[in-house]
């Protein structure tokens, strides 16, 4: 199935009034600090701290299958929202249950390589485009791809000369090692603690939209990526994941490709960080 921005612009309708349109601020520390000017897509605002919930509602499940190892404010918040949680070992397991539900007539919503998922996820690259039109650079973290995506297509439909650029962290760097190989790749496990870009592989639909859009994908340590948490939690004033944070991290390897004139976005995907893991992260 071919993807295009038309398939964003319809999504945007379809979500529209379940979504909340979340604000892209400026800020002067971050521009100051890397040299460009820099703005904050501050999706963590919304509905359920993170981005998912755009894919979801243009396509919905009542039944969500987790790894064991999800943070319990992410359970107990979907719980919360009426879904039921099944918890399995870890994320591959929870792909190959997929087959067993759809057995028993469910039907199944993969978390990133479904063209509906993307389509609701990349309204997000549409907001950013209508609140900055001189956009000229995007930072987004990448799971298994789909939020890129999306994000791209669009940004890409309506500024062909913005640049995208992609950003893992280290033990969750599926997108980083399928284009080194030229074909996904799968992990073995997950160890970076930025848990919600844990994908055990990217799709051969995602890597393709990576190769078409992205200038690079960026890895950092989760070091990095706690470190740009605090700076962004101390200045900014927002409680990002290692999973948003990260998207700082890789802006501080990437400063030498802006200029004063570069207007960059980063997008903070997400801010679902458990109060006990907070004080368990270490610079």
């Amino acid at each position: 199935m071919s993807f295009r921005l038309e398939d964003i612009q319809s999504a945007r309708e379809r979500i529209r009034g379940r979504v909340a349109r979340t604000p892209l601020v400026s800020s002067a520390t971050l521009s100051a600090r890397l040299g460009p000017q820099v703005y904050l897509k501050l999706e963590l605002f919304q509905k359920t701290g993170s981005f998912k919930v755009l894919g979801a509602f243009n396509k919905a499940l009542s039944v969500i299958l987790m790894p064991e190892k999800t943070p319990r404010n992410y359970i107990d918040a979907t719980r919360g929202y009426g879904a039921e949680v099944v918890l399995v070992a870890n994320a591959s397991v929870a792909f190959e249950k997929i087959g067993e539900y759809e057995s028993q007539g469910w039907t199944s919503i993969h978390p990133f390589d479904d063209p509906l998922v993307m389509a609701g996820q990349g309204t997000v690259g549409l907001e950013i485009v209508e609140d900055l039109p001189d956009v000229t650079d995007v930072i987004i973290s990448i799971g298994g791809g789909g939020f890129m995506g999306g994000v791209a297509t669009a940004v890409k439909s309506l500024r062909p000369h913005a640049r995208i650029w992609g950003v893992e962290t280290e033990g969750a760097d599926a997108m980083a090692k399928a284009l080194a190989a030229g074909h996904p790749v799968h992990l073995d496990a997950i160890t970076s603690i930025a848990r919600t870009l844990g994908a055990p592989a990217v799709s051969e639909r995602t890597l393709e939209l990576a190769k078409k859009y992205l200038e690079s994908v960026t890895v950092v340590p989760d070091r990095e990526a706690v470190a740009a948490l605090r700076f962004l939690l101390e200045r900014a004033k927002v409680l990002t994941e290692p999973a948003a944070s990260c998207t700082l991290a890789a802006a501080e390897r990437l400063r030498d490709r802006f200029t004063p004139d570069s207007r960059l976005v980063l997008i903070l995907c997400g801010g679902n960080t458990a109060v006990d893991d907070l004080c368990s992260y270490k610079v």
